[in-house]
């Protein structure tokens, strides 16, 4: 799985004012990602408000971006959910053919054991044509994946390939990077914790902000691969309070402001979340002039 290494995108579905997909908006975050030097893209995911597509949008979605990439990067999709039987179903009856591998978030709400996450990782891995990466990110889900119960799954199902680490918990993710096969791929799930992932030997990152800057954190990312972490560093420190920022009043309200800035979509969510706030949109603009500046 080494072209999972380096920095994913978790694409944005970009919104028309009547809340109907903008496809010619979702074109553009493709491109803007694969000229900006991204390494893979991550279709329907939480930052692509899967939770209010409906199933014909979903696959809208999914057809508008493998067009448009064009077989340019790989592509991964997020298929994950807290009811395993028909998660199992949703697997069995997709066509995987043009992803490389299938994000599952860890089932939320329903707060299942170490026990529990386990069977429902292992199942939908016997039901997967495609390698399984799971996702872990305790502060949406209620539950963690703990460090024994990834390793439990690595060392059982040939096919979970990778987890996406968002728990913000960087000795957890020591933790992982120390227990799992080396050939495990340990992914931060947050941009907070990309560049110090990285430099504890994680293999990348899914981000948020990447697509809003994509060059300039998929570079971070290839010098921290590099082991060049003056460098890295000097970066994510360049980025952090753009990290801060898009976070500040829920994703992904503050990554869609970032990229109204850059004139590629319009900053409309669906509900229960709502645009980002005027006060916030000016933060955001003050740092995408100051960041540009840094970045000349």
């Amino acid at each position: 799985m080494k072209i999972l290494l380096g920095t994913g995108v978790a694409l944005i579905t970009p919104f028309k004012l009547d809340l109907s997909i903008d496809i010619d908006a979702l074109k553009r975050v493709v491109n803007f990602c694969i000229e900006g030097n991204v390494d893979y893209l991550v279709v329907l995911g939480t930052t692509g408000e899967s939770a209010t597509l409906t199933s014909s949008e979903k696959q809208l979605v999914i057809d508008v971006v493998v067009e448009e990439n064009a077989g340019r990067l790989p592509l991964v999709v997020g298929i994950g959910g807290n009811n395993t039987q028909l998660l199992t179903e949703e697997l069995l009856k997709t066509n995987l053919k043009d992803f490389a591998a299938v994000l599952s978030v860890s089932p939320y709400y329903n707060k299942p054991t170490q026990e529990g996450i386990y069977r429902h990782f292992k199942t939908l891995a016997q039901a997967s044509e495609k390698p399984l990466i799971l996702y872990n990110v305790p502060g949406r889900t209620g539950s963690n994946i703990e460090p024994d119960t990834v390793l439990r799954l690595a060392n059982d199902c040939s096919n979970i390939v990778g987890i996406k680490e968002a728990s913000g918990d960087m000795a957890q993710i020591r933790s992982l990077i120390n227990k799992l096969p080396s050939d495990f791929l340990v992914i931060s799930g947050d941009d907070f914790t990309a560049y110090p992932t990285v430099i504890a030997g994680g293999v990348g990152v899914i981000s948020v902000l990447g697509q809003g800057l994509p060059n300039e954190l998929s570079r971070m990312i290839r010098l921290g691969l590099q082991g060049k972490e003056e460098e890295a560093f000097a970066l994510h420190n360049a980025m952090i309070e753009g990290m801060k920022l898009i976070f500040q009043e829920g994703n992904p309200a503050g990554i869609k402001s970032i990229l109204e800035a850059r004139g590629i979509c319009r900053p409309t969510v669906r509900l229960p979340l709502v645009e980002a706030s005027s006060e916030l949109k000016g933060r955001i603009n003050e740092f995408m002039r100051a960041f540009t500046k840094i970045g000349a």
